[in-house]
């Protein structure tokens, strides 16, 4: 079989001309190997291997589905499109004659080494990777210490689903890359037990002089460097005469290190934090063989190395793509702003931007990012891509110039500055700062006058129509006549608790003083906003929902609430309506203020965390007693958001209601039993879990077959896209999202609606 053909290829058969096969990184691999440089022995898992297992496996068609319906600039549904796929592709088969030539390779670099099972290195290579027009940096997964050959085989499908990480599907929308056409090698390489690793680049990446050779170094494996989670020691070496131009030493605390059969992160011994990962003389070899390379391919080079008991290895190549774009020199830079900064970093990124601070240190939290804005954060992942897009520029604590907010923010031309320490402490959310990334300069305040905060509002369709419904997830009144006007089919869940904090007093105090009426009039004047703006589309109130710890901040609360454990689980929703009536029928009072006295018929009910069919008994003969009863003008709807909800639901339905509306937020808290507030178990949370989407499909095809209306009112389907096209096959009757997703949601549900029908 030739090369063309081969699932497997070692080192020694692969050159620079096989890229198509193996990827970038496996093709710079070979052809170091065959140069003499000293790379590590390996073979690749070629991207036939890849291709022949998507066929296998029949997953185009599928992983097409899921990519025709993401929005790719927004992170949300990226995350969300990335999970599905991968999930997808983690669980298919590898064909039986791939996954034996995959062992056996492995079993003979075993042998090589005089080991029962070589600790090796699994990286991803992209066949669109590490092109002269593309840096995949950080791009794909790499799995460092892996033994055994079951490990190697999970390892290396684990790198093919990485090429639909979040992070990868946005770098190939950005570089128009069909996403099918990319295939995915993975070069299996002997693990270097690395004492320091560091990143060569072959001409300055920043200022662009070419008679300059940077070389930056760890203690550790190297993936610490790329990541930026430690800032390195810089060797700026003059080509001229090979001779250490400058030297910045950086102490360093922690490092990753291999241990057993793994990786882990450790301290650096005390001895070491404060001296030197390498000597002047090792640097000048690195740099050396930097420019052998750079010879070779005729191309600026990002070079990784690793040092093992003083012997030096190269594990990877790979042209610079930002060199010649980066075109802003630094006296013309140091000449816009002349005041002394007030912080200042490594210069990563060329470019002065202004803009207002977003601090966000957990990729969680990426949505808070907007167009015009300054990411300061520790350091950046590869999954913090799509905000660093959207943002002027970025500050980081930690990192290098070789780091991989460096690379990216280079690559996307956004200003960056790396390794201030102390911009996380020094800056806070909403402070207006100026960065210069070629000098690494920081000032608080505007000095550019080129702030633009305001997000760009995309042009949908204002006439699309859907046969599901999109309502709006509301509180504050005075946004009623602005949200109004939008594409919305009405208010699916208007909470009470903004109108009531507003009012500020706790309701007990309002009673024991007799002023009822004024705390009724206060409430149905809120109410009528929304009605009024929003009639004859209809507003679904649902009422109050404090727990016990949020009535406590009303004035006099803490004199009327009692003291809980755990206040999600206590003292709320139905039980509290039938515990204490009067406060209830002061709402009820409201209701029908608004309905009777402004003649507002589109004013519905819905009651809250109603743990039993006989609750919601009682509920009712509550209303009843205030002279509402249900008519088509005024519906009763019931929140499903406790497991017992879903369980009992037939139950529920027969008491007599309208409609459900399912609070995912509390009903993901329930049924993982988790508290998405509490940071200990917060990254647990997750609405697309498989125990959370059974219990919204049981909820909606039970409700659908009782002949009641079944609409879903959490943050879910704001923050899953997918999971909206799921909601419409169940036979969802609304939907009802925050403001911002009004017109996306719309636009996926016509979608869904359209290929529900050409199912059908």
């Amino acid at each position: 079989m030739n090369n063309k053909q081969a699932d497997i290829l070692w080192f020694k058969d692969i050159h620079f001309t096989d890229t198509n096969l193996v990827g970038g990184k496996g093709a710079n691999l070979g052809e170091m190997y065959n140069l003499g440089i000293p790379v590590p022995n390996g073979f690749c898992v070629t991207a036939n291997a890849y291709f022949k297992f998507i066929e296998f496996n029949n997953l185009k068609p599928k992983i097409k589905a899921i990519l025709d319906i993401t929005d790719f600039d927004q992170p949300d549904q990226l995350e969300a499109t990335s999970k599905k796929i991968r999930q997808i592709i983690n669980k298919s088969p590898i064909p039986r004659d791939i996954a034996q030539n995959i062992m056996k390779s492995y079993k003979r670099l075993s042998d090589w080494g005089g080991l029962r099972n070589v600790a090796v290195a699994v990286r991803t290579s992209a066949t669109a990777e590490d092109s002269a027009d593309a840096s995949f940096a950080g791009q794909g997964d790499t799995f460092l210490n892996v033994t055994g050959e079951s490990n190697v085989i999970n390892r290396v499908r684990d790198c093919w689903s990485s090429l639909f990480t979040s992070r990868s599907l946005f770098y190939q929308v950005k570089k128009k890359y069909d996403h099918f056409k990319i295939g995915v090698a993975v070069p299996v390489q002997k693990l270097v037990r690395s004492d320091s690793s560091g990143i060569c680049f072959t001409v300055n990446p920043v200022t662009n002089d070419k008679k300059e050779i940077i070389v930056e170094t760890v203690w550790g494996l190297g993936e610490y460097i790329v990541q930026g989670k430690v800032t390195p020691d810089q060797h700026i070496i003059n080509k001229t005469d090979w001779t250490v131009k400058t030297y910045n030493k950086a102490s360093q605390d922690i490092q990753l290190v291999r241990a057993a059969s793994e990786t882990k992160e450790v301290s650096v011994p005390k001895s070491k934090q404060d001296s030197s990962k390498i000597t002047d003389q090792m640097a000048i070899k690195i740099a050396k063989i930097g420019q052998k390379l750079h010879n070779h391919y005729a191309k600026p080079q990002d070079i990784e190395f690793a040092i093992e008991k003083g012997k030096l290895y190269i594990v990877q190549t790979r042209p610079i793509t930002t060199v010649e774009s980066n075109k802003i020199t630094l006296d013309n830079q140091k000449a816009n702003i002349n005041q002394i900064p007030d912080l200042k970093g490594d210069p990563a990124s060329p470019g002065t931007s202004s803009g207002k601070v977003v601090i966000i240190n957990n990729p969680k939290y990426l949505n808070k990012a907007q167009k015009g804005q300054i990411l300061v954060t520790e350091m950046t992942t590869p999954d913090f891509v799509p905000a660093m897009k959207k943002v002027n520029g970025i500050i980081t604590d930690r990192g290098g110039q070789t780091s991989h907010a460096a690379i990216v923010s280079r690559e996307l031309g956004v200003p960056c500055v790396v390794g201030t320490k102390t911009a996380t402490k020094l800056f806070k959310d909403g402070d207006l700062v100026t960065l210069n990334g070629t000098t690494g300069e920081i000032w608080k305040g505007d000095l550019t006058g080129s702030i633009s905060n305001q997000p760009k509002i995309e042009k949908v369709d204002p006439h699309l129509k859907t046969a599901t419904k999109v309502y709006v997830n509301l509180g504050e009144p005075e946004l009623a006549a602005e949200i109004s006007k939008r594409n919305v089919d009405g208010v699916g869940l208007l909470r009470a608790e903004f109108m009531i904090a507003n009012i500020g007093i706790h309701p007990r105090r309002i009673i024991a003083e007799n002023r009822q009426k004024e705390y009724i009039n206060q409430l149905a004047k809120g109410l009528f906003q929304f009605c009024k703006n929003f009639s004859p589309r209809p507003v679904i109130y649902r009422a109050t929902d404090f727990k016990t710890n949020e009535y406590k901040h009303l004035k006099w609360g803490k004199f009327y609430e009692p003291e809980e454990s755990n206040p999600m689980l206590g003292f709320r929703g139905a039980a509290r309506y039938i515990n204490d009536k009067e406060v209830f029928m002061m709402e009820l009072e409201a209701i029908k203020q608004v309905r009777n006295k402004h003649d507002l018929k589109n004013l519905w009910l819905m009651i809250p965390f109603v743990r039993t069919p006989q609750e919601l008994s009682k509920v009712k003969a509550l209303i009843a007693e205030s002279g509402l009863f249900r008519t088509p003008s005024f519906k009763l709807f019931m929140m499903v958001e406790i497991p017992s909800n879903i369980i009992l639901l037939d139950k529920f339905i027969d008491v007599g209601i309208d409609g459900i509306s399912i609070g995912s937020n509390d009903l993901t808290m329930l049924t993982l039993g988790l508290d998405r507030d509490n940071q200990e178990v917060a990254p647990g949370f997750d609405e697309m879990n498989p125990a959370v989407l059974w219990s919204l499909k049981k909820a909606i095809t039970k409700a659908r077959k009782r002949g009641i209306s079944a609409s879903i009112c959490g943050q879910a389907p704001s923050n899953y896209p997918d999971l909206v096209e799921k909601l419409v096959k169940w036979g969802v009757t609304s939907i009802s999202v925050s403001p911002d997703a009004i017109d996306r949601t719309r636009e996926i549900v016509s979608w869904a609606e359209k290929k529900r029908l050409k199912n059908s």
